[in-house]
């Protein structure tokens, strides 16, 4: 089963990519495909939009944080997924 999860990156770890990872892999494990990124403290957010309806097509689940970005940046909202 794959996620979209955050993994950290950056000089203090201060900011997150966002990945499509396998469950079972840790959180600084390899990942198949680099999606976006967050930057918490800019309050910066890009995301590779058809890379990440290509992973939540293929049955893909975010995380809690991760889902609360997408919602942010409206994907759900204009039913892109259906």
């Amino acid at each position: 089963m794959l996620k979209l999860r955050l993994k950290r990156c950056g000089r203090k770890q201060r900011i997150y990519r966002i990945v499509a990872i396998d469950v079972r892999s840790r959180r600084e494990g390899r990942d198949l495909r680099k999606v976006g990124f967050y930057d918490p403290i800019k309050n910066q957010t890009y995301l590779n939009l058809p890379a990440i309806l290509y992973f939540l097509e293929k049955g893909a689940q975010p995380t809690g944080t991760v889902y609360d970005i997408l919602k942010k940046a409206e994907i759900f909202k204009e039913n892109i997924l259906s």
